[in-house]
């Protein structure tokens, strides 16, 4: 996936996400731009800067979902952060750069999915080996006439009574069995010193705390279905190198990383307004991002972490500030400018019935589990999309989150009872745009009703 096309990425996005081609093409370019500046020389790449992204729309409107669906898309590794949550704890520099320590997590985890399916084979052979040693039962020496043991004779029962065991274990025959297995627990130092912030806290203390904290063996009894998956993951852990997985996920966040900064606007200084109170934590928080997005290097407990090639989506309403109302040192950092278009009713009718994820499979997917068999007439699709449409009209615009609201709104009754219709012999079911309205119509009409309802 690392060498899509622009035309093969926006095709991808087009899957899940309707309309907003402009901001699909962006985003396409830049990770494209990212696998061009990868095939260069070392000193020609360093050079070579990603085009930062600044999505300009209200909300609802795909932003977020392009953001993570193109993470998705090319496996980088990818955080989400709301630029506002920094006022609220402060705007230091450390508060800052959490963002860039949970993106290495996020590409730990990724890592060790990747090499954990490396050794995925002998994982389980191991696993296999140690439930045979708990399942074998204690076994008598084998002694020849003159009284000794018979050491070839001892394997070969041993040997023997071990593929028996294997047998049934790989047919299931023995799954429900208990066997007593021993699990090494060790609490997080996250947890164990919560109160200390652990987030704010120097790398190098945290790692030491990490240290400090004593192993906990515990045995279970548990299934041999059970143990199964617990070994496999023991033994997944023995047979995976810790520090290629760190190397590995401290290049990967370098090379691919992607952040997504929303409601950035909500830190933009409107133009005009006071420079006081909380203007002042605004560009405090500006200050600290600017280093982080120009290109710094961030302590981390696994190592240092260069943020220079790290691709940063900003995101946006500027619904009282503009992005000009940025720091113009911050703006500089963020080239590329997309608004998105709000939403129409013809996009929610293709929202509902276009992408792979739509909101309508989803709903025939989760009833057919019970039975039930739930097909949408065209006119309750068209209801639907009308509906959202006039009540985001009428109250805040809230885009594509809409349409949730009113769609549980249409199947909240028939949630409740599918189980009962199926054993009424009501198996199948028809959604009209008559019985939307009836379910929807008259909360969307009454404005003080909906504010609450929907």
């Amino acid at each position: 996936m690392e060498n899509m096309t622009p035309k093969q990425i926006v095709n991808e996005l087009n899957k899940y996400i309707i309309g907003q081609g402009d901001a699909k093409r962006s985003v396409a370019v830049a990770i494209r731009n990212r696998w061009r500046r990868q095939k260069l020389a070392p000193e020609a790449a360093k050079e070579i800067y990603p085009k930062n992204i600044i999505m300009i729309g209200p909300t609802g409107c795909g932003k977020t979902e392009i953001a993570r669906r193109l993470a998705t898309l090319t496996e980088a590794p990818f955080v989400k952060v709301e630029a506002s949550k920094f006022t609220e704890v402060g705007y230091h520099g450390r508060d800052v750069e959490s963002m860039i320590r949970d993106l290495l997590d996020h590409a730990l985890q990724l890592e060790h999915t990747k090499q954990a399916k490396e050794v995925k084979i002998k994982a389980k052979e191991a696993a296999e080996e140690k439930l045979i040693d708990l399942l074998l039962p204690p076994l008598p020496e084998v002694t020849n006439e003159q009284g000794f043991v018979d050491t070839e004779a001892s394997t070969e029962r041993k040997e023997s009574t071990r593929k028996r065991i294997r047998e049934q274990l790989q047919s299931g025959k023995l799954d429900d069995k208990d066997v007593e297995i021993s699990q090494k627990n060790k609490p997080q130092a996250s947890v164990m010193f919560a109160n200390m912030g652990m987030d704010q806290m120097d790398p190098e203390m945290s790692n030491m705390l990490e240290k400090m904290i004593p192993e906990e063996t515990k045995h279970t009894k548990v299934s041999v279905k059970n143990a199964r998956e617990i070994l496999i993951e023991q033994e997944t852990d023995k047979l995976i190198d810790k520090d290629k997985i760190k190397q590995a996920a401290i290049q990967r966040t370098e090379q691919s990383g992607i952040v997504f900064l929303d409601e950035i606007d909500k830190i933009a200084t409107a133009a005009g307004s006071g420079k006081g109170g909380p203007d002042v934590s605004r560009q405090g928080v500006q200050r600290d991002l600017l280093p982080i997005v120009e290109g710094s290097t961030v302590s981390t407990r696994h190592g240092s972490v260069k943020t220079d090639h790290i691709l940063f989506i900003a995101a946006g309403a500027f619904h009282v500030a503009s992005v000009n109302d940025l720091m113009p040192e911050l703006q500089g950092r963020f080239p590329i400018r997309v608004e998105l278009k709000p939403l129409t009713k013809e996009d929610f009718i293709r929202i509902l019935t276009e992408p792979d994820n739509s909101l309508t499979k989803q709903q025939q997917v989760l009833l057919e589990v019970e039975g039930l068999e739930v097909n949408f007439d065209i006119s309750a699709i068209d209801a639907i999309a009308d509906l959202a449409s006039q009540a985001n009209q009428k109250m805040e615009n809230i885009g594509a989150r809409r349409l949730m609201t009113i769609m549980e709104k249409v199947f909240d009754e028939i949630n409740f009872d599918a189980d009962q219709r199926v054993a009424d012999g009501n198996t199948t079911l028809t959604i009209t745009g008559d019985f939307v309205n009836e379910q929807v119509a008259s909360i969307v009409q009454d404005e003080d009703l909906s504010k609450y309802v929907l």
